[in-house]
């Protein structure tokens, strides 16, 4: 493939250039970019970005103009070429785990290594004993051996407690005899471990003396370590193409009676005992579930970033774009206007815009309580109760330490990855035709992300586990006992005003509207308690108003989170009054627009009339959305998201978006290095073929 001839290089889009349209876009505001960067992610994380990034930009394996063309074992092949490199760079410049982080995001594709670096290193250190990390995760640390956390099942996802694979103990020689005793027992979706990993953390259920005892963590080798061939009874490989993800290899796995030695059982939080071959019961039933909670957590602190890419994106392109005339402009200013000129896509656009900013304090928010959690449970775990009810629903009123966080990882889990996933599908829409191509960034980016929303539960069965928790707080206040936390306060709040009702101010007041979002969960919450406690309705027939439940309680902590962010005194302290004034009108669009299109709940509930709705429509969304546009570009820019790491013609920083679109579809695609024989009656297919000549050239 020859580069473009000259004459198309003179060439140059109509009109006004991209990178003139984003200037006139910047001058519109005030919004100090980069100090808005550094209150989002503090300067030391924005240097440490910078530094990371020079040293992927210098390494050859990392390029990406081929990203977007290879096949499924060519993107496989590279991926794992990037992760053996990236794992070599963190030694060779003493990379700390943030750095690492940052690296892996800039990269932005699955790789061979993430669940051995992320689930597999957290299982072993989070659940083994001291001997335990003597003897696998030293050797994971340092890559002597690879692993994955192998759990989902092909015929079991959500449900844990239904895993079909056996660890059987033998009294005999003590071991544990792994087994899959159906096909529907093959693990099944394990990332790294379709060709990757050598050993895996089994989830499977205990069986001592014919008695189940539900799901535990195994550490299991499957490949042998100089070979890398299948171990004996194991049957191991990668379950194929996927719907975006191909970098990944998801893999199957199944046991032929299998036998592990005592040790190989991750016994922090519960065991079997050696010398009486009983099992030792946990002091908590959910802290065997610990690694699922960070990585709920986790997904909630990645979204409001996930989806301030395809914002990001959207935003710029469609400053830049220009479709049709506004029918009422005057006429110094007729000819085409920026698609994000519209209402139409404003209205798409922009409530995703402050959703990221939402979703970030949230999930900043979520893994401060995360970490407060963990100290809690380990330092009193003693003292946690183990009481727990056999089905999907807890009947004590008792909690134990890890409630509260496992409510808020399940519920904000499911909203915040559904709103990113969802979000990205908007973005891609709204850059019409060009946001089908793969150059636009949005697609594949979407593509990798989706499968969040079934992954670490799926986002409608996650539902439950939250409207357990909420009606066991239901039971306890209606008991009469104190409030112990935000969530039986709001609770105890309601009972005592529902005679009276509430005359929330959503329009005029920040506190009112967050009051409203309170009053809505805790009508929904007292709601469900009547019909399960009350009426003695069936589990299953509640699954909507439970899902429901779920998605409201969710919003009023995305809603309180974002609000108290920006009640910290370091907001003030960072930032100016301008920039203040901007983030404060972000959280009314996200709460209002919200609000907006769950209105007959805030209506049914008694937190809103009718009246406040139809304003709230009509008026105050649709005045945000004017003052929000003039800030929009600098907004996006203040995630501070390199070209590198975007990918994108679409959301080019420089703005040119149709000079990239085109040299990618003309300079750097490989199949314009093949010349194809057309007619039907001749049995060639290609007369000549450069593509791989023209790739090793890049």
């Amino acid at each position: 493939m020859t580069p473009n001839p000259p004459w198309v290089q003179a060439l140059k889009p109509a009109g006004p250039q991209g990178h003139e349209l984003l200037q006139l876009e910047r001058d519109k505001s005030s919004v100090p970019v980069a100090k808005l960067s550094e209150f989002l992610f503090t300067k030391e994380a924005i240097e440490r970005k910078r530094r990371v990034l020079k040293v992927l930009e210098s390494e050859k394996v990392f390029n990406k103009n081929q990203n977007y063309f290879a096949g499924r074992v060519d993107r496989f092949e590279t991926a794992l070429a990037r992760a053996k490199r990236l794992r070599q760079l963190k030694v060779q410049h003493g990379w700390n785990q943030e750095d690492s982080i940052v690296a892996n995001d800039l990269i932005s594709e699955p790789g061979p290594y993430g669940l051995h670096e992320s689930m597999f290193l957290i299982t072993l250190r989070d659940q083994g004993t001291p001997e335990q990390h003597e003897l696998f995760l030293k050797k994971a640390e340092n890559y002597q051996i690879i692993g994955c956390y192998a759990q989902t099942e092909l015929g079991h996802g959500s449900n844990v407690r239904g895993l079909e694979t056996t660890a059987t103990w033998s009294p005999e020689d003590k071991t544990f005899i792994i087994h899959s005793p159906h096909l529907t027992a093959s693990k099944w979706w394990i990332g790294s471990l379709g060709r990757t990993a050598n050993y895996a953390v089994v989830m499977a259920q205990l069986i001592i003396d014919g008695k189940p005892y539900g799901p535990h963590p195994f550490v299991v080798q499957v490949r042998n370590l100089k070979t890398h061939e299948p171990l004996e009874n194991v049957h191991v490989g990668d379950i194929g193409p996927k719907f975006g993800y191909n970098t990944m290899d998801n893999g199957f796995l199944l046991f032929n009676h299998v036998k592990i030695p005592h040790v190989n059982m991750l016994a922090r939080f519960s065991s079997v005992d050696l010398s009486t071959n009983k099992y030792v019961r946990p002091m908590s039933a959910s802290l065997v579930y610990g690694t699922l909670t960070w990585v709920r957590s986790h997904i909630v602190l990645q979204s409001g970033s996930v989806l301030a890419r395809g914002v990001t994106m959207a935003t710029r392109y469609c400053a830049i774009r220009r479709q049709f005339q506004d029918r009422d402009a005057p006429q110094s200013e007729k000819g085409e206007t920026a698609v994000l000129n519209y209402t139409m896509v404003q209205v798409r656009l922009l409530p995703l815009l402050a959703a990221t900013f939402a979703l970030h304090f949230t999930g900043q928010g979520m893994m401060r309580f995360y970490a407060e959690s963990q100290k809690k449970i380990h330092g009193n775990a003693n003292t946690a109760s183990a009481d727990r009810g056999a089905g999907p629903e807890e009947t004590h009123a008792g909690s134990d330490s890890l409630a509260d966080l496992h409510a808020a990882s399940c519920g904000l889990k499911s909203l915040a990855s559904s709103i990113a996933a969802e979000g990205l599908e908007v973005c891609r829409r709204a850059c019409g035709g060009h946001g089908y191509s793969s150059f636009s960034g949005i697609g594949p980016w979407y593509a990798d992300y989706l499968p969040t929303t079934t992954w670490e539960g799926d986002n409608y069965m996650l539902s439950q586990q939250v409207a357990r928790y909420l009606l066991k707080s239901a039971r306890s206040v209606k008991k009469g006992e104190k409030p112990t936390n935000d969530t039986t306060q709001i609770l105890t709040e309601f009972l005592a005003r529902s005679d009276m009702g509430a005359a929330f101010d959503i329009i005029g007041k920040d506190e009112d509207l967050v009051a409203a979002f309170a009053w809505r969960t805790a009508y929904l919450t007292f709601e469900a308690y009547k019909h399960r406690d009350e009426e003695k309705k069936a589990w299953n027939d509640l699954l909507v108003d439970f899902y429901r439940l779920s998605k409201a309680h969710s919003q009023y902590l995305v809603v309180k989170n974002f609000y108290e962010a920006l009640q910290s005194p370091s907001t003030t302290d960072v930032l100016n009054e301008e920039t203040r004034t901007v983030l404060h009108k972000l959280f009314r669009l996200f709460a209002l627009n919200t609000l907006e299109q769950e209105s007959s709940e805030f209506y049914q509930s008694g937190a809103t009339t009718v009246r406040q709705i139809i304003l709230a429509r009509t008026n105050t969304v649709m005045k945000l959305l004017k003052e929000i546009r003039p800030h929009a570009v600098r907004l996006v820019d203040s995630w501070d998201f390199p070209d590198w790491q975007l990918d994108s013609s679409l959301g080019r920083y420089d703005g040119k978006v149709y000079e990239d679109l085109f040299h990618r579809a003309s300079e750097l695609n490989p199949l314009n290095a093949i010349t194809v024989d057309p007619y039907p009656e001749s049995s060639v297919l290609f007369k000549n073929d450069k593509s791989r000549d023209f790739k090793s050239k890049l």
